[in-house]
């Protein structure tokens, strides 16, 4: 689509802008056996997806400045908000200077489980166990048994039926197991968030730049729609709450984690709205729509996927053409 330049043909389907996802922002490393490859962008290509954005017009703004922006009828520009889940410490050490750079304003969104390590991130001690070898051993609900991880297909194996598990049984519980299993093989799952995560102090630091706002990603990074309705609302107040007596200013958006249709719907859409939420975002892929926002605590966003790195790339996610051939 890039290539061919689509969206000249289709200019309506880039609708008022776009919301981009990043999870982290950090130099590229070593190649090496990495099933999460797609949430890690580089700071070298951060900056060229500004420029694109820049280049075809588009107004980089607040996240949360976005149902104010597109109710306005008398104002005709079109927008980029970027927004960063997890809290990662890279976000502050290599995402913000290149935000700083172009003077572009950014949210993160913060789960403070992580930041308090009380929580530890399952996919990522869930990489590290597959990432080992040979073999560990897990109970996937049918008793104890060896998991091959000798090979790198092996391995690719075992991080997607962790996966699936986390989905399959109650998450707190999946995340024990995983935990566990990590520990037996001398992986320590709370180190590993240690390493990558923004501690509260680093938090107060990053908040204090007037590009930055902090906005809610629940406490303990769970899927919302399989939990209860009790249990749906402390993470959603309990996290904005936690964050604002963190940094002094309230979380004024909130991004569901996972995002995808079986992670988020109406209830939860309904939940963040009466939590007095401006503005909430899922994963699915759309861009900002013409007009007035219908349901701003469902706001699709796209994602700046690490095994995609190239302007062109940019381009095309821009022109909303591939979401427009998805719906």
């Amino acid at each position: 689509m890039a290539l061919t330049r689509a969206g000249r043909l289709l200019p309506g389907a880039a609708g008022r802008g776009v919301v981009f996802t990043l999870h982290h922002v950090r130099p590229a490393g070593p190649a090496k056996f990495d099933p999460n490859a797609i949430l890690a962008v580089t700071p070298a290509f951060l900056e060229q997806a500004i420029g694109v954005a820049l280049k075809r017009g588009l107004t980089p703004v607040h996240l949360h400045d976005l149902p104010e922006l597109l109710a306005d009828e008398s104002d005709r520009r079109k927008f980029v908000a970027f927004t960063l889940d997890d809290g990662y410490r890279n976000n502050a050490e290599f995402a913000a200077p290149v935000f700083r750079k172009h003077g572009v304003p950014y949210t993160v969104f913060v789960t403070p489980g992580f930041s308090t390590r009380t929580r530890t991130i399952w996919w990522e001690t869930a990489a590290a166990l597959a990432g080992q070898g040979p073999s560990f051993r897990f109970d996937f609900g049918a008793g104890p048994e060896a998991v091959a991880t000798a090979t790198g297909l092996q391995k690719f194996a075992a991080f997607e039926r962790l996966a699936a598990f986390v989905q399959s049984i109650d998450e707190d519980e999946a995340v024990r197991r995983i935990d566990e299993a990590a520990a037996a093989v001398g992986i320590d799952p709370l180190a590993i968030v240690d390493d990558l995560v923004m501690t509260v102090d680093e938090l107060r630091t990053l908040a204090a730049d007037p590009l930055a706002h902090l906005g809610a990603h629940t406490m303990t990074h769970v899927n919302l729609m399989r939990v209860s309705a009790e249990r749906l609302h402390h993470e959603i107040a309990a996290s904005t709450r936690t964050i604002e007596d963190w940094v002094g200013v309230k979380p004024r958006s909130f991004s569901y984690p996972y995002g995808w249709a079986s992670a988020a719907g109406e209830r939860e859409f309904a939940a963040t709205a009466a939590a007095g939420f401006e503005v909430a975002v899922t994963t699915r892929p759309a861009v900002l729509p013409v007009g007035r926002l219908a349901r701003p605590t469902a706001l699709g966003r796209v994602s700046l996927n690490g095994l995609y790195q190239q302007p062109r790339y940019v381009e095309a996610l821009l022109s909303g053409i591939p979401f427009r051939l998805m719906g």
